[in-house]
């Protein structure tokens, strides 16, 4: 029986770069027939969490370089001699963001080009280069081109972290790693409140702030000169001798074989024809991309980032001190990313989704309640306080972490890369102008309002996951692809 596995291995690397899909397939169907059965036991999740650790440093700066410059933000304003300009503090947060939209849509030509470790080192050297610039920025102008280049590294970042992961991890513990993702942006967002408490008390510390960021940007790219590239990439080039390779140091020899074919199933001959951006708005693959362009719009547009960015002032106003507003939230994410954690592999991905975002619509009729002005005075602060806080635990459970995980599992190999990048793009678009108009329509609107349309969004979003995903837990990506091929 393992004799027939060990041929076919052989089989596959005599096979040439341009004609593996179908000999694959061949091999595969031959074996099936036969009754060959996997592997009954998981592989060990120890080979590949030092790899899915390496690739969580992204989503680390991710949450760092939100962070940032949000408590320094007036030292730097008075440093660099536009203090009272709100135009210009806006843009040092928001030229970030536009810059991150840029490189999200060329993540995916790019983790498809170079492959995907390539692209871990290719999007830490801007933000070195761009954090160095901050750090060192004499003007505004220096530091606007420093964010931008921080800004293009954290585009092309965070979707080829979620490639990586979804593409490296067993089955069995996908999911808790999709979460560890989740959980690196908060400790980074926390990192970032930690390192700028001693602002407004040492001279020019947010220079500072800034150099701490090119530590684990540098980290990341000299690590992942030690870590696996992805076998799926490695097997759509062609390259079926190091996509083995990899594979046996993620998931043990005994594997490897199993690993292999499940690889072929869901090959189509089709890898190396390039992928447009009307194929995933048009082509027979549309609609897991709408799935996917939909959630992290969705996701935005519950206003979970209005929260993180201005989590200090909503707080004030209820007569909480902005440090403690933003200890509070930094808990409140980090607990509930803790939850995911244990839950994602046990309850699935649509499960902790729908939820989630049921949770975040409850949150959101609290605020309403706090802001209507038929409790009290005493009983609106902790309504306030209280919804603001299980908005952000219960966004933390589900719908920061599963988007990012569920996306590369639903998108056939063929587009992945670069359907990952076309709906992270709308993610980033979502996000700035949520962040842009949040405190303007607080202000014309009123919370009252304003978080009745928030939790309009969440109730969309809660039956949006009931009608339109498929739940992945325990699947391998070639089982999901295979269950979502559109029909012919």
């Amino acid at each position: 029986m393992w004799g027939h596995l060990r041929a076919s291995s052989l089989m596959y690397k005599r096979m040439t770069s341009r004609d593996p899909m179908n000999a694959g397939l061949d091999v595969d169907s031959d074996l099936l027939q036969n009754g060959v059965e996997q592997e009954m036991t998981n592989p060990s999740w120890k080979f590949s969490c030092p790899h899915v650790l390496v690739a969580t440093i992204v989503a680390f700066l991710f949450g760092y370089h939100l962070g940032v410059v949000n408590e320094p933000l007036e030292s730097i304003s008075v440093d660099l001699g536009f203090s009272g300009d709100m135009m210009a503090e806006g843009l040092v947060v928001s030229t970030c963001l536009a810059a991150a939209f840029a490189g999200s849509l060329v993540s995916g030509w790019i983790a498809d080009g170079v492959g995907r470790r390539r692209a871990f080192q290719l999007c830490s050297l801007p933000m070195i280069i761009g954090a160095s610039l901050c750090a060192t920025a004499q003007t505004l102008a220096g530091m606007l081109a420093g964010r931008f280049l921080v800004g293009l590294g954290l585009g092309v970042g965070p979707p080829v972290a979620s490639l990586y992961v979804a593409e490296v991890s067993p089955a069995h513990v996908r999911g808790t790693y999709g979460s560890l993702i989740q959980i690196a942006t908060c400790l980074g967002l926390m990192a970032a409140l930690v390192i700028g408490i001693p602002i407004k008390n040492i001279v020019s510390w947010w220079r500072v702030c800034f150099w701490v960021s090119t530590i684990p940007a540098a980290i990341l790219a000299l690590a992942m000169m030690f870590c696996v590239e992805s076998p799926h990439w490695l097997y759509k080039q062609g390259r079926l001798a190091e996509a083995e390779g990899e594979l046996e140091r993620l998931l043990g020899s005994s594997h490897v074989n199993s690993a292999m074919l499940e690889l072929s199933k869901s090959d189509r001959g089709d890898e190396s024809e390039s992928v447009k951006i009307s194929e995933l708005l048009h082509g027979r693959h549309s609609r897991v991309v709408y799935i996917g362009a939909t959630l992290f719009a969705l996701q935005q547009l519950s206003g979970i980032n209005a929260v993180f960015y201005f989590s200090s002032t909503v707080f004030r106003r209820a007569g909480v001190s902005s440090n403690l507003a933003n200890v509070f939230v930094g808990i409140a994410n980090l607990t509930g990313s803790i939850v995911a954690l244990v839950l994602m592999d046990k309850l699935g991905r649509k499960v902790l989704l729908h939820w989630s975002f049921f949770g975040m619509a409850l949150s959101m009729a609290l605020q309403v309640f706090a802001s209507s002005g038929i409790a009290s005075n005493y009983g609106a602060f902790y309504f306030s306080v209280g919804g603001m806080l299980l908005f952000v635990l219960t966004f933390a459970v589900g719908a920061g972490p599963v988007p990012g995980l569920l996306l590369p599992e639903i998108f056939p190999s063929r587009i992945r890369a670069k359907a990952m990048a076309f709906c992270m793009s709308v993610h980033w678009v979502a996000n700035f102008f949520v962040g842009l108009m949040f405190l303007r329509l607080l202000d014309q609107l009123g919370p009252h309002l304003l978080y009745s349309i928030f939790g309009t969004f969440c109730v969309m979003a809660a039956v949006f996951v009931k009608r339109n995903v498929m739940e992945t837990k325990g699947k391998s990506l070639q089982e999901i692809e295979i269950a979502l091929l559109p029909q012919e």
